[in-house]
Protein backbone atom coordinates (compact mmCIF):
# COMPACT_ATOMS: atom_id res chain seq x y z
CA UNK A 1 0.00 0.00 0.00
CA UNK A 2 1.65 3.41 -0.91
CA UNK A 3 2.20 5.76 1.93
CA UNK A 4 1.09 9.39 1.08
CA UNK A 5 3.29 11.15 -0.80
CA UNK A 6 5.51 14.29 0.14
CA UNK A 7 5.52 15.75 -3.59
CA UNK A 8 2.69 15.16 -6.06
CA UNK A 9 4.28 15.43 -9.72
CA UNK A 10 1.63 17.86 -11.84
CA UNK A 11 1.60 17.22 -15.64
CA UNK A 12 0.31 20.61 -17.22
CA UNK A 13 -0.76 20.51 -21.10
CA UNK A 14 -4.30 18.90 -20.34
CA UNK A 15 -3.86 17.87 -17.08
CA UNK A 16 -3.71 21.39 -15.81
CA UNK A 17 -4.67 23.49 -18.57
CA UNK A 18 -7.10 23.19 -20.66
CA UNK A 19 -6.74 23.92 -24.81
CA UNK A 20 -10.18 24.96 -25.94
CA UNK A 21 -9.69 28.41 -26.16
CA UNK A 22 -7.58 27.39 -28.73
CA UNK A 23 -10.03 26.55 -31.57
CA UNK A 24 -11.14 30.28 -32.31
CA UNK A 25 -7.43 30.66 -33.20
CA UNK A 26 -7.85 27.12 -35.81
CA UNK A 27 -10.34 29.16 -37.13
CA UNK A 28 -8.41 31.97 -37.60
CA UNK A 29 -5.93 30.23 -39.45
CA UNK A 30 -8.47 29.08 -41.55
CA UNK A 31 -8.12 24.99 -40.01
CA UNK A 32 -11.10 23.40 -38.77
CA UNK A 33 -11.24 24.23 -34.25
CA UNK A 34 -12.23 20.19 -34.42
CA UNK A 35 -8.82 19.79 -35.47
CA UNK A 36 -7.30 20.77 -31.94
CA UNK A 37 -7.39 16.86 -30.73
CA UNK A 38 -5.66 15.44 -34.12
CA UNK A 39 -3.32 18.70 -33.72
CA UNK A 40 -2.44 17.79 -29.96
CA UNK A 41 -1.96 13.97 -30.56
CA UNK A 42 0.27 14.51 -33.53
CA UNK A 43 2.24 17.33 -31.50
CA UNK A 44 3.15 14.00 -28.87
CA UNK A 45 3.80 12.17 -31.32
CA UNK A 46 6.35 13.58 -33.06
CA UNK A 47 7.87 14.95 -29.62
CA UNK A 48 8.46 11.18 -28.21
CA UNK A 49 9.36 9.91 -32.05
CA UNK A 50 12.14 12.05 -31.63
CA UNK A 51 13.33 11.06 -28.11
CA UNK A 52 12.81 7.41 -29.71
CA UNK A 53 15.43 8.17 -32.59
CA UNK A 54 17.72 9.64 -30.32
CA UNK A 55 17.05 13.35 -31.03
CA UNK A 56 15.57 16.28 -29.56
CA UNK A 57 13.56 19.29 -30.34
CA UNK A 58 11.56 21.80 -28.00
CA UNK A 59 8.08 22.03 -27.59
CA UNK A 60 7.72 25.31 -28.94
CA UNK A 61 9.03 24.10 -32.51
CA UNK A 62 7.39 20.42 -32.41
CA UNK A 63 3.96 22.22 -31.85
CA UNK A 64 4.61 24.67 -34.51
CA UNK A 65 5.41 21.88 -37.08
CA UNK A 66 2.61 19.80 -36.40
CA UNK A 67 0.58 22.80 -36.91
CA UNK A 68 2.00 23.31 -40.27
CA UNK A 69 2.07 20.05 -41.25
CA UNK A 70 -1.97 19.74 -40.45
CA UNK A 71 -2.63 22.62 -42.75
CA UNK A 72 -0.45 20.62 -45.19
CA UNK A 73 2.33 23.45 -45.36
CA UNK A 74 0.01 26.45 -45.83
CA UNK A 75 0.55 28.29 -42.85
CA UNK A 76 2.99 31.31 -42.60
CA UNK A 77 4.62 32.10 -39.45
CA UNK A 78 2.48 34.72 -38.24
CA UNK A 79 -0.47 32.41 -38.78
CA UNK A 80 1.24 29.84 -36.64
CA UNK A 81 2.78 32.67 -33.90
CA UNK A 82 -1.00 33.26 -34.03
CA UNK A 83 -1.96 30.30 -32.91
CA UNK A 84 0.39 29.25 -30.71
CA UNK A 85 0.21 32.41 -28.57
CA UNK A 86 -2.71 31.65 -27.09
CA UNK A 87 -1.04 29.38 -24.77
CA UNK A 88 -0.21 32.17 -23.11
CA UNK A 89 -3.74 32.94 -22.02
CA UNK A 90 -5.10 29.46 -21.26
CA UNK A 91 -7.40 28.71 -18.08
CA UNK A 92 -6.64 26.22 -15.77
CA UNK A 93 -9.19 23.01 -15.64
CA UNK A 94 -11.93 24.07 -13.01
CA UNK A 95 -10.73 20.84 -10.64
CA UNK A 96 -7.43 22.04 -10.58
CA UNK A 97 -7.31 24.90 -7.57
CA UNK A 98 -9.81 22.78 -5.29
CA UNK A 99 -6.98 19.55 -5.86
CA UNK A 100 -4.43 21.81 -5.32
CA UNK A 101 -6.09 22.90 -2.39
CA UNK A 102 -6.70 19.52 -0.71
CA UNK A 103 -3.08 18.83 -1.47
CA UNK A 104 -1.43 21.73 0.34
CA UNK A 105 -4.10 21.68 3.40
CA UNK A 106 -2.98 17.58 3.83
CA UNK A 107 1.13 19.06 3.61
CA UNK A 108 1.90 18.11 0.45
CA UNK A 109 4.48 19.95 -1.58
CA UNK A 110 3.60 20.20 -5.40
CA UNK A 111 5.80 20.48 -8.45
CA UNK A 112 5.14 20.47 -12.24
CA UNK A 113 6.79 18.24 -14.82
CA UNK A 114 5.69 19.11 -18.45
CA UNK A 115 7.18 18.55 -21.82
CA UNK A 116 6.06 22.54 -22.14
CA UNK A 117 8.52 25.46 -21.27
CA UNK A 118 9.55 26.29 -17.82
CA UNK A 119 8.51 30.00 -18.97
CA UNK A 120 4.83 28.70 -20.45
CA UNK A 121 4.08 26.48 -17.63
CA UNK A 122 5.03 29.47 -15.15
CA UNK A 123 2.95 32.46 -17.17
CA UNK A 124 0.14 29.78 -16.60
CA UNK A 125 0.55 29.26 -12.95
CA UNK A 126 0.46 32.75 -12.62
CA UNK A 127 -2.29 34.05 -15.39
CA UNK A 128 -4.68 31.53 -12.82
CA UNK A 129 -3.47 32.41 -9.48
CA UNK A 130 -2.01 28.71 -9.37
CA UNK A 131 1.99 29.74 -8.53
CA UNK A 132 1.60 29.81 -4.89
CA UNK A 133 0.90 25.91 -4.56
CA UNK A 134 3.60 25.37 -6.68
CA UNK A 135 7.07 24.98 -5.39
CA UNK A 136 8.97 24.17 -8.36
CA UNK A 137 8.46 23.92 -12.53
CA UNK A 138 10.58 21.57 -14.04
CA UNK A 139 11.04 20.90 -18.06
CA UNK A 140 11.41 17.39 -19.41
CA UNK A 141 13.76 19.81 -22.11
CA UNK A 142 16.51 20.31 -19.11
CA UNK A 143 17.27 16.20 -20.04
CA UNK A 144 16.36 16.77 -24.20
CA UNK A 145 13.71 14.72 -24.08
CA UNK A 146 9.95 14.13 -24.06
CA UNK A 147 8.11 11.69 -21.39
CA UNK A 148 7.82 9.20 -20.95
CA UNK A 149 11.29 7.93 -20.45
CA UNK A 150 12.80 7.14 -16.48
CA UNK A 151 15.16 9.84 -17.22
CA UNK A 152 12.67 12.63 -17.22
CA UNK A 153 10.79 11.36 -13.99
CA UNK A 154 14.54 10.87 -12.58
CA UNK A 155 15.57 14.25 -13.39
CA UNK A 156 12.25 15.62 -11.41
CA UNK A 157 13.29 13.24 -8.69
CA UNK A 158 17.13 14.82 -8.10
CA UNK A 159 16.17 18.21 -8.81
CA UNK A 160 13.51 18.14 -5.55
CA UNK A 161 15.88 15.81 -3.98
CA UNK A 162 13.46 12.78 -3.16
CA UNK A 163 12.73 9.41 -3.12
CA UNK A 164 10.46 7.67 -6.26
CA UNK A 165 8.38 6.52 -3.32
CA UNK A 166 7.95 9.49 -1.92
CA UNK A 167 6.66 11.58 -4.94
CA UNK A 168 3.33 10.93 -7.32
CA UNK A 169 2.60 11.54 -10.41
CA UNK A 170 -0.89 13.20 -11.55
CA UNK A 171 -1.96 13.22 -14.85
CA UNK A 172 -4.86 12.99 -17.36
CA UNK A 173 -2.58 10.79 -19.78
CA UNK A 174 -2.24 6.93 -19.45
CA UNK A 175 1.08 6.79 -21.29
CA UNK A 176 2.46 9.46 -18.41
CA UNK A 177 1.63 7.69 -15.50
CA UNK A 178 3.02 4.29 -16.98
CA UNK A 179 6.53 5.85 -17.47
CA UNK A 180 6.33 7.40 -13.81
CA UNK A 181 5.23 3.83 -12.64
CA UNK A 182 8.00 2.76 -14.28
CA UNK A 183 10.35 4.85 -12.46
CA UNK A 184 9.05 3.80 -9.34
CA UNK A 185 6.47 6.80 -8.52
CA UNK A 186 3.13 6.60 -7.39
CA UNK A 187 0.46 7.25 -9.79
CA UNK A 188 -2.71 8.98 -9.72
CA UNK A 189 -4.72 9.37 -13.46
CA UNK A 190 -7.88 11.17 -13.83
CA UNK A 191 -10.45 9.81 -16.61
CA UNK A 192 -11.69 13.38 -17.78
CA UNK A 193 -10.07 13.12 -20.83
CA UNK A 194 -9.06 9.99 -22.03
CA UNK A 195 -12.68 8.37 -19.89
CA UNK A 196 -10.76 4.64 -20.41
CA UNK A 197 -7.24 3.59 -19.27
CA UNK A 198 -5.47 1.72 -21.79
CA UNK A 199 -4.71 -1.66 -21.12
CA UNK A 200 -1.27 -1.52 -22.76
CA UNK A 201 -0.08 0.22 -19.68
CA UNK A 202 0.65 -0.07 -16.20
CA UNK A 203 -2.39 0.78 -14.27
CA UNK A 204 -2.35 3.69 -12.04
CA UNK A 205 -2.28 3.48 -7.99
CA UNK A 206 -5.12 5.45 -7.98
CA UNK A 207 -7.83 6.74 -10.35
CA UNK A 208 -10.55 9.07 -10.15
CA UNK A 209 -13.14 10.85 -12.06
CA UNK A 210 -11.01 14.40 -11.90
CA UNK A 211 -8.09 15.64 -9.94
CA UNK A 212 -10.19 16.52 -6.72
CA UNK A 213 -10.96 12.73 -6.69
CA UNK A 214 -7.35 11.59 -7.11
CA UNK A 215 -6.13 14.24 -4.79
CA UNK A 216 -8.47 13.35 -1.95
CA UNK A 217 -7.28 9.65 -2.47
CA UNK A 218 -3.55 11.27 -2.66
CA UNK A 219 -4.65 12.89 1.03
CA UNK A 220 -5.66 10.13 2.56
CA UNK A 221 -3.24 8.08 2.60
CA UNK A 222 -1.43 7.18 5.91
CA UNK A 223 1.72 9.08 6.25
CA UNK A 224 4.92 6.83 5.99
CA UNK A 225 6.49 5.16 8.96
CA UNK A 226 2.12 4.77 10.64
CA UNK A 227 -0.34 2.74 9.72
CA UNK A 228 -3.67 3.09 8.17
Amino acid sequence: MPTRPRTVAFDVVETLMSLQPLRPRFADAGLAPELLERWFDRLLRDGMALTLAGDYEPFPDVAAAALRTLARGDLDDDTIAHVLTGFHELPAHPDVEPAMRTLSEAGISMICLSNGTTETTTRFLEHNELDHHIDQVISAADVHSWKPPARVYDHALNAIGQAPHDVALVAVHAFDCHGAKRAGLTTGWASRLEGHYSDVFTPADFVGPDLIDVAQQLAALPEAGRGA
